[in-house]
């Protein structure tokens, strides 16, 4: 499989902050992955070093086998989306859609008036006169039509409610199955995205600590409920990611499980249960909430 993206001791600072520091990692070609994190964690300024928006204060991007910086010939194929995209303010929805053929060599205009009718987008109405779901359903039908062979949703899709998400999730799929590329999704809706998510990049505090594809990762913990002793007697010196109690029941989540060691716990009337890739992602990370867009680096500095 072809390395679409090549990241090596990648770190970008602002000020004493290192808002990406010092990471490395990979993307192969035609694979839906999954960049998480929370707030100011890094997720949107390392899209923008891979897309040329930023320069790195060290370390090395390859898109393509090249620089993505000030390089035409990298950037005519990608398609970066954003939450906060702008538009000139005289500009109707039908322009975008007009003049995305000028900037996507693959853009399919059948498939765009299909997305339009699905979110209902009215493309007379002034940019300025649209409500947030709108403004959200131009980038998303921007990203899909494009077909760009990297393409990058930073979250564009919060303004969505649960229905038009669905949308855009289902559209996604299909169209990834009949057009692979290589997109990368900014989110913090991980339950929604988890089924739709091949590989899982978490960065935490601008470092890497997850890069894993989502199988491995689903497969990589378990919760483990009952009574509290019996529960500390079969987990040991195993690695507990995350511990609940209640009266004498404990339920703790721990690091993955061979069969045997599933029988074992079955045996002393331990139950299992799977861990969501939210919950996991969570419980490896120490955190208490993924959510919302990157907060400006710049101004915490």
């Amino acid at each position: 499989m072809t390395t679409i993206i090549e990241v090596s001791n990648l770190t970008k600072n602002f000020g004493k902050l290192a808002a990406v520091d010092n990471v490395s990692f990979s993307i192969e070609e035609n694979t839906i992955c999954g960049l998480l994190g929370r707030n100011g964690a890094g997720k949107t300024t390392l899209m923008q070093l891979l897309t040329g928006q930023q320069f790195a204060t060290s370390g090395d991007i390859n898109v393509f086998g090249q620089s993505p910086v000030e390089n035409a010939s990298v950037l005519q194929n990608i398609s970066f989306i954003k939450e906060s995209q702008r538009y000139p303010e005289d500009f109707r929805a039908k322009h975008v859609f007009k003049s995305a053929p000028w900037f996507f060599a693959n853009w399919d205009a059948d498939f765009a008036e299909r997305l339009i009718a699905d979110f209902r987008l009215p493309l007379d109405r002034k940019i300025k006169k649209l409500s947030r779901g709108q403004l959200s359903s131009i980038g998303v039908i921007v990203g899909l039509a494009s077909r760009a062979p990297l393409t990058f949703f930073d979250e564009p899709y919060l303004g969505l409610d649960a229905v038009a998400r669905q949308i855009f999730y289902d559209r996604l799929l299909e169209d990834y199955a009949e057009h692979p590329r290589t997109i990368v999704l900014s989110t913090h809706l991980i339950d929604e995205v988890a089924n739709l998510l091949e590989h899982v990049i978490v960065i935490d505090d601008g470092q890497i600590i997850i890069d894993e594809t989502a199988d491995e990762l689903r497969g990589s913990a378990t919760a483990v409920v009952g009574p509290s002793g019996a529960v500390d007697a079969f987990i040991g010196n195993r690695e507990v990611l995350h511990r609940d109690g209640i009266g004498g029941l404990a339920s703790v989540t721990i690091a993955g499980l061979t069969s045997t060691e599933r029988a074992d716990a079955a045996a002393s009337g331990l139950e299992l249960s799977p861990v969501s890739l939210q919950q996991l992602i969570i419980r490896r990370t120490n955190l208490t909430e993924l959510g919302g867009n990157e907060k400006e680096i710049e101004a915490r500095a």
